[in-house]
C-alpha cells in the first residue's frame, strides 16, 4: 500500500455515508465523530431501488411515484446534512436511483471518497446472521477501507482516564501488513493504543499436533516482530496479544474487554468474500462487534495456495 494512500485513509477528507435512510441514527454519530476528528467533509448518500418509487393511491392502485420518493429521501438526508453543518462539518446530499452497490462504488469513486461508511443488518426471523446483499457488494468491489456499523454498535463515550484502543486481528501473513500499518496510522492519530490480536486453534488441539501453545507460540514470536516494526515505523504503543479459541468469538471478546473504538480487519477476497455467505469470522464480527469495523480489502493470494491454508484459523 503506498505511503500516500496509507496517510490519506487514515485521516480521511472525504467520507461517503451510504444510508437505506432507516440506519442514519445508527451511522451519523460515527461519521460526525469522524469528520469532526479528521475535518472531512461527508456526503451523505441514497439511492432508490427499483420499486422503492411505487406508491398506493387511495383506491389502493400502485403507481409510480418517483418525485414523492426523492422528496422523502431529501428531507430525511437535509435535516443530518443541517445538523452536521452547525458542528461545522461539510455535508452534502446525494439521491440517485439504480442499483445500489453500483452507485455507492461510482459515488465513492466521483467524489473521491477516502472512506465508505455503512451499516450492516440485524438478524432475520430464522436468526441467521445478514449482513445484507448491498454491503457485501461494496466490501467487493471498492479498494478503499469500509467502516460497517452494525446493529449492535454504539458510539463509546469520551473518557480522559482511558486510553483508546485500536483492535487489529491479523492471520499473521505477509497480505495482512497494509490493514496493520493502517491501523498503526488510525491510532496515532487518535493517540490510541493499538492492539495486535492473532488467535490460535484450542491448546488440546495444538498440544495434541505437538505445538507451542501460549506464550511459548511462534506466532507470538511473529506478532511481536510485526508489532515492534510497526511501532518503529508509525510511532505507536502496540501490544501483541495471542489467545487459543474460535476466531469471531475471542475477537468480539478482546474488542469489548479491552473497550475497543475501532476493529480493524484485512480481508483477502478469494478467501473470505467468497465465504461470507457461510458464516465465517469476518461475517460473525461484522454482525456482532458493538464499535465500528474497518475493513481494508488486500491482494489476492497466488492460484495455488488453498483455502485452508488462507484461512488458517480464521474459518
Amino acid at each position: 500500500m503506498p505511503d500516500t494512500a496509507s496517510q490519506r485513509w487514515s485521516h480521511p477528507s472525504v467520507v461517503l455515508v451510504a444510508t437505506d435512510l432507516s440506519d442514519l441514527d445508527r451511522l451519523m454519530p460515527f461519521a460526525l465523530r469522524q469528520a469532526a476528528g479528521t475535518e472531512a467533509r461527508l456526503i451523505l448518500l441514497h439511492v432508490l431501488a427499483a420499486g422503492a418509487a411505487i406508491t398506493v393511491d387511495p383506491a389502493g392502485l400502485p403507481f409510480y411515484d418517483p418525485a414523492g420518493a426523492l422528496s422523502v429521501a431529501e428531507k430525511e438526508l437535509d435535516s443530518w446534512s443541517k445538523q452536521a453543518q452547525r458542528q461545522e462539518i461539510r455535508c452534502d446530499a446525494v439521491v440517485r436511483e439504480g442499483n445500489a452497490a453500483h452507485q455507492i462504488v461510482a459515488a465513492a469513486r466521483q467524489f473521491k471518497a477516502d472512506r465508505v461508511l455503512l451499516g450492516t443488518r440485524s438478524r432475520s426471523k430464522l436468526g441467521r446472521l445478514l449482513l445484507g446483499s448491498v454491503a457485501e457488494q461494496v466490501l467487493r468491489s471498492v479498494n478503499l477501507p469500509v467502516v460497517t456499523v452494525g446493529p449492535e454498535a454504539h458510539l463509546a463515550v469520551e473518557s480522559n482516564g482511558r486510553q483508546k484502543v485500536v483492535l487489529h486481528a491479523t492471520l499473521l501473513r505477509e497480505t495482512s501488513h497494509p490493514s496493520a500499518v493502517l491501523a498503526c496510522r488510525i491510532a496515532t492519530s487518535q493517540a490510541a493504543r493499538l492492539v495486535l490480536l492473532h488467535v490460535l486453534p484450542p491448546v488440546d488441539e495444538m498440544e495434541r499436533s505437538g505445538l507451542p501453545t501460549g506464550l511459548d507460540s511462534t506466532a507470538l514470536h511473529e506478532l511481536r516482530t510485526i508489532a515492534a516494526q510497526i511501532a518503529a515505523a508509525g510511532g505507536c504503543v502496540v501490544d501483541s496479544v495471542v489467545v487459543h479459541g474460535n476466531p469471531a468469538i475471542e475477537i468480539l471478546a478482546e474488542s469489548v474487554s479491552r473497550g475497543a473504538s475501532l476493529i480493524v480487519l484485512g480481508a483477502i477476497e478469494h478467501s473470505v468474500f467468497q465465504n461470507l455467505a457461510r458464516d465465517r469470522t469476518i461475517y460473525r464480527v461484522l454482525a456482532h462487534a458493538r464499535c465500528p469495523v474497518l475493513t481494508l480489502r488486500e491482494p489476492l493470494v497466488t492460484p495455488d495456495e488453498s483455502e485452508a491454508e488462507i484461512m488458517g484459523t480464521y474459518s
